[in-house]
Order: structure tokens, then sequence, then C-alpha cells
């Protein structure tokens, strides 16, 4: 049974397109079952009726014509009660709906599970026989398992829109991709994407006019690969028997002129560039391979993707075209990194999505730093098939639109003449301070890591640093940054902003956060070798770094550093050590610095328990409330999948924060907030509230935030403070703030609060 699911799962997963999907689907699971009929019904959610998308055994005409109501007939009880319902004689349950169309008379038996997805009902399959007879429990049971095993695909042609607008041959209507907000704001531009250097299954189609030159480029990459092969042969003819050579002979015959590469070739005189020629003909031999009943045979499938990505590194490293970058330009991909973002000309990137990651990804948090539009997470994107169209990105609700109608396009295009308009008239307040209108007044710092959050900071009136991530520097080098390398970089931060403070946090790897040259390979990355562990295991990058950071303050005397990730006083207690062993030796060579403040991040439900101790020992503490949240709520912050579940305004958030606060003042020591929650105008007011000292967000939403704590006085938001603290829905919280806020007249900034 196993062998016949992974079967059907392959097959349908490589159809060609949604509706050869769904038609391959009711044909495997009728064949495997043995039923008479096997019928797919999806929900249409425009129209709130199940349609019957796909038949195996009813009348094909009836297949995209008939329809039935959420609440009828037995297709309807299915979904209702989201469990299976097994009838011996269907046409005796009151519930039936008699459907003259489809042909269904002579079949009593009737069996429908729910096809479900995220806690949503997508749709319906059902299997019916002529014999009346209750289907038995491994039929159910295989039944189940298959929905559960397929509704990913169901769950992409609901999602992306593709389904019925496939069957109706829709191709040119407005589509709506729903993702998640990474940055706020809008963008237009035309789609670029990128793609791994050897990722086959990401490659785009692309027409090419000289086909003569790529062949050429496939002749040049074939040849470097044939003779890698020899070369691993050679080699392994040292350690390997003669049965596990012969695997070298079989990939040098697969790659013989008139094997594949023949293949390949005849897809680009199709018009087909080289890269996307070789991935068709790849696919074409694994799909056929996978289908194999031989498991050796199977296995061959592996060679044939192996072989792929290896002509296709060589096409993509030697040969590899420069990309054109247009003037509005949306980078789309499936992963995005910080360091991609840096190698492309920044005055023209207007947007970016990705189908991976989440909205507190590090990508994410380096694109609102950047105040670039950004969607992520969105799963139903085909990106080969919308790279190079004009793509509208909407950063606010977390959508990308592709094939938008002139008046849509308009609509977007007010909305970032409106975006510009605010922001012009935000920036008078640059100069004045973050004050209510009662005198309270409150320091609003900035979130850096690149140097183009510099300028965009001062311009902003940003009063100092709140949190430099160290980390980006090393992301976008393929080694370890040597001490004076360090020294310079550092040194640019520290000038501009002095006399205000910059908060530098030591070197916080792993998690999202990955050095190429540095690996970390776990299964759970989030809960492993990560920020301080990282370091206090490594002294001798630890101590280089706090070097040159202490090298780099001479002069200026506005440094103070923040260790990341701690969990215990012991943790702080150590990395304290190694700080004043690094700030003595640079006072012994000569290096004239006063020892800097030191403090930690809280982000670990362990480092809230302990904020006291901590406060006993550290000159400051900030809350860095991406994490926090993550590990509070049990939400991997990059997971789609449970991304409806992070939420800042969790009461178990929210009282974690005042319990920090509190904690921290009682030892005299001051306590900021460096996290996302800090540059909503909505969570920031609620953190002036408790008592914060200084809040530090990315540059692009610092006006957002003096703009709303110079409308509204203390009085009202320790009123609102007490009103939250005593719910307890997060979702009710952050509601019940934006209608506060509104009715106070903060409406226009936070009304896209949710992307900030």
């Amino acid at each position: 049974m196993l062998d016949t699911l992974r079967r059907i799962v392959q097959e349908v997963n490589n159809a060609p397109d949604i509706p050869s999907a769904l038609d391959l689907m009711a044909k495997r699971v009728r064949d495997a079952m043995g039923t008479e009929v096997c019928s797919i019904y999806l929900r249409n959610n425009s129209e709130e009726r199940y349609v019957l998308m796909a038949s195996e055994g009813l009348k094909r005409e009836a297949i995209g014509r008939v329809s039935l109501g959420l609440s009828e007939g037995l297709v309807g009880q299915v979904g209702l009660r989201e469990e299976p319902i097994n009838l011996e004689d269907a046409f005796a349950h009151p519930k039936f709906h008699y459907l003259a169309e489809t042909g269904e008379d002579p079949f009593h038996a009737f069996l429908g599970v729910p096809v479900m997805h995220h806690g949503d009902v997508l749709g319906i399959l059902v299997v019916q026989q002529r014999d009346a007879r209750r289907f038995d429990q491994s039929e159910e049971a295989f039944l189940v398992t298959i929905s559960a095993q397929l509704s990913a695909v169901i769950a992409h042609a609901h999602a992306s829109g593709a389904l019925f607008e496939q069957l109706d041959a829709h191709e040119n209507l407005p589509t709506i991709y729903d993702g998640q907000s990474g940055a706020s704001g809008a963008a237009i531009g035309q789609a670029v994407l990128l793609f791994p250097e050897t990722d086959l299954s990401s490659v785009p189609d692309r027409e090419v006019e000289d086909v003569n030159a790529e062949i050429g480029l496939l002749d040049e990459a074939l040849v470097r690969v044939r003779q890698e092969i020899r070369d691993l042969a050679e080699r392994a003819k040292k350690s390997l028997g003669a049965e596990e050579q012969a695997l070298f002979d079989v990939y040098l015959r697969m790659l013989d002129r008139h094997a594949l590469p023949a293949e390949v070739v005849a897809k680009i005189r199709e018009g087909h560039w080289a890269q996307g020629a070789l991935r068709m003909v790849v696919d074409a031999h694994v799909h056929n391979f996978e289908m194999m009943d031989d498991p050796y045979l199977r296995e061959r499938a592996a060679d044939v993707r192996d072989l792929g990505r290896r002509v296709l590194g060589q096409l993509q490293s030697r040969n590899r075209r420069q990309i054109e970058f247009p003037d509005a330009c949306i980078l789309m991909g499936e992963d995005i990194s910080a360091p991609m973002l840096m190698e492309m000309p920044q005055e023209r990137l207007a947007g970016i999505v990705t189908t991976r990651g989440s909205r507190n990804s590090h990508m994410a948090i380096v694109a609102r730093a950047m105040g670039i539009p950004t969607v992520v997470g969105c799963q139903n994107l085909p990106l080969k098939k919308l790279d190079g169209k004009e793509l509208i990105i909407d950063g606010f609700r977390g959508r990308v639109i592709a094939n938008a109608t002139a008046e849509l396009k308009d609509q977007f295009e007010d909305i970032i003449a409106e975006e510009k308009h605010l922001l012009a008239g935000l920036e008078k307040l640059r100069d004045l301070p973050a004050q209510t209108e009662d005198g309270q007044r409150i320091c609003l710092q900035v979130n850096t890591g690149l140097m183009t959050d510099i300028n965009r900071s001062i311009e902003r009136g940003a009063e100092g640093v709140g949190l430099y991530r160290t980390e980006i520097p090393f992301m976008v080098r393929d080694r370890f940054p040597s001490e004076e390398e360090q020294r310079l970089i550092y040194r640019e931060q520290l000038a501009p902003f002095a006399p205000h403070s910059v908060t530098m946090r030591t070197l916080d790897i792993g998690g999202d956060k990955a050095l190429s040259y540095f690996p970390i390979e776990e299964e759970n990355p989030f809960l492993g070798w990560r920020g301080i562990r990282v370091t206090l295991d490594h002294p001798e990058i630890f101590i280089v770094q706090v070097r040159a950071m202490l090298k780099a303050s001479e002069g200026f005397d506005n440094l103070r550093i923040m260790l990341p990730m701690i969990t215990s006083v012991f943790e702080a207690e150590e990395a304290q050590h190694l700080i004043h062993r690094a700030w003595l030796e640079v006072r012994e060579e000569g290096v004239d610095v006063a020892m800097p403040p030191v403090g930690v991040m809280i982000e670990v439900p362990a480092s809230v328990y302990q904020a006291r101790a901590l406060a006993q020992r550290v000159d400051f503490l900030s809350v860095g409330t991406n994490d926090l949240t993550q590990y509070l709520l049990a939400v991997d912050r990059n997971n789609r999948q449970v991304s409806d579940l992070y939420n800042s305004f969790h009461p178990a958030v929210l009282h974690a924060l005042l319990h920090v606060v509190e904690q921290a003042h009682e030892e005299g020591k001051p306590v900021s907030v460096c996290g996302e929650m800090a540059g909503d105008p909505a969570s920031a007011l609620l953190i002036m509230a408790m008592g914060y000292d200084a809040l530090s967000m990315n540059a692009s939403n610092l006006l957002r935030v003096k703009a709303a704590v110079r409308q509204v006085n203390m009085g009202f938001l320790r009123r609102l403070l007490n009103e939250v603290l005593a719910m307890d829905n997060g979702e009710v919280i952050a509601s019940y703030v934006d209608l506060q806020l509104t009715k106070a007249g903060l409406g226009e900034l936070t009304r896209h609060r949710k992307s900030g």
C-alpha cells in the first residue's frame, strides 16, 4: 500500500498542470481501490460551492459544470463534519442529493473524505461502487491517507487561483498570490528570478535567438563535466571495487553526445536556452525512472538528477550571463539572502518576493531596514512563469498580483504616491523630540547592519544605534574578516553617530543566519548552536571581534557591547571576562579607550525570569522581541505553516515585556526594545507605557513611531495598557489597540500595522 501511495503522489506531483494532476489523482485512486468511481469536488470560495473538478466513472461532460452548495448533499455533509462519511446505500441517506447530470444512478456505496489543509476544507474526495456495501476500515484509511498526502497539490491550486482559472482558460485574468508581509509598502516592477546555481527545479523557461551559441555553451559544459567524471573515476580506483567503479562508466555513457545531450540540443533548437532545455530533459528522465516498479531502476533517477546538476553548475559558473536588472526590479526567488540583496544595484530594487521564509526571517528584517516592499512565504507563486513579467507587490497585506488590470495598477500607483506623501509630511519631525503631549520623552534609536542604514538613520533624526548587527559584514564575505577589517567597518558605524551611543551586538550566527565558510548543520537550528553559544565556544573569534570594536571606538567613547542569546548568568559572566581581557590587551597596546558598557539581550524565556539577576551583573538590558515571541509561543518564525500563531500581542509576550522592565528598573538599569515591536507604532506605544527607556527600530519606521508618540499622552497610554493586560487573546488585543489608536487620530500611522 505504501508503494502504491508513493507512486500516486509522485505521479500527481509531476503532472504538467493542475487539471492533469486532478485527473491522474482520480484515475489512480480508483484503480488502487478497485472501485468504479472516484471523484474530486473542490471548494470554489467565490461561489461558495463544491465543484466537480475531476472524475473517473461519472460522465465527463459533468466535470466543471456540476456543483453543490457547501451544506448540500453528502459532499456538503463531509465538508461540514470535516470527517469521512461511509455509507452502504447513499440513496437511503436523508442528505443524499441526486445529480442527474453525473450519471451516478447505479452507484450505491459511498465513501467521502475531506481534503484538509491548515484546518480548512479545500474539497471532498469521493469513491463510489454499484454494490450496496460499506467500505472497510483499510479502504477508508487509505482514502484518508491519500487525501492528506495530496492536499498540498490542491492547496497550491486553490491559493494560486490557478485551478478555476486553468479550467476556464482565463489565463490573462488578474491573479493574486497570498503570502506574508515582509516589509510594508507597495511597488510595481518587472520580475527578475534569482535561482541557485545548481538547482535544476528553479531554472526558468527563457527563449533565445542564437541557438548555435546556446549549443556551444552546452558543449563546453559537457566537456568539463566529462573530464570531472573521469577524474573522479581515477580517484575512485583507490577505494572502490570494480562494481562501484562501473557507475562512472554509466555516467559517461549518459553524457555521450548521442544520449542525454542530444535531447538537450533538440530542445535548444526549439528555442529554449541551454539551462532550461537541460531541466526539461532531466525532469522527463527522472519522472520516468521514478515511476518504475523495480527499486534498482527507480534509484537511477538520482543519477540522472546528479548529472543534471553537474552540467547546470558548469553552465552557470563559467558561462553565467550578466543579469540585467530593470529600473524598477522585483526580485523573485525561493530564498533570497542578505548577501544576494547586496549584489544588485540598490537604486533599481523596487520590491522582493520569496516563496519561502516568513516576515521575521533575516532577509525580511534587512528588507525592512532598506525600506523595500517585500512579500515572503508566497508558496504558490509560479516563479518560472512570472520571470520577466510585471508584478505588483502589496507589502501591506502580503500579496503579489500578476496580470493586473489598468484600474488595479492605477489604484496601487495612488497608494505608492500616498505613502510618499505621508513620509514627506513626517520629515518635518526629524529634529523634534519623541515626546508625548504631556512631556514624557523616549529615546528613539535605529537598528543597523548595512552601510546604507547610516545616512537613512541620520536623515530621520535617530538618537544613536540600539542594535548594530555585526554578523552582516561576516555574511557578505567568503571568510572571517580580520581584526583590522572589522575595526574599519565598526569605526564607520561609530563615527557618524557620535556622541550618541552605538550598541554593537557580538556575532550572532545560527538559526536563520548562516556563514557559507562556517556551516552549522542542525535539525533544529533555532534551539541549537547559535548566538553567544558559538562565540563562547570559539573565544578566538569573540576576542578578535571585541578587540576590533574597542579599537574602533577610540576617540568617540560611544561604544556599547551587547551579548545575544543569553540563557544564564554564567554565560554573561564568562563573556564579560573575555571582554575585560580584550580591553586590557588593547590598553597594553596603547589604545586609549574606556571600558564600554556591556549589556545582554533578553530573547529567551530563561532570561526573562533571570532579568533581575542579569541586571545586577550587566550595565543594560535590551529585549529582542522577534526571538522572544518565537520562543515564548513555540513558533518557528520562518515556518509559514504556523505563522498565524506568531503574534507579538499575545498576552504572554506583553506580560514578559512588563516583567523585564520592572525587574531591570528595580536594579536601576536601563532597558530598551530592539525587536520589530519597537518599529510598529501600535506596539511601540504600549512598550512606552510599560516604562521602557528606549526603542530601537528600522530607520524606515522611526518617523512613524515619533509621530505616534507626539500625538498621545501618557494617561491615555497607561489606560490602554491596563485594559489590554486584562485581555487573554492576542488577536483581540491587536484589534482593540488598532481601534483605540484610530479613534485617537492615529489611523493613518497604524492602518498598515501588521506589515510594519
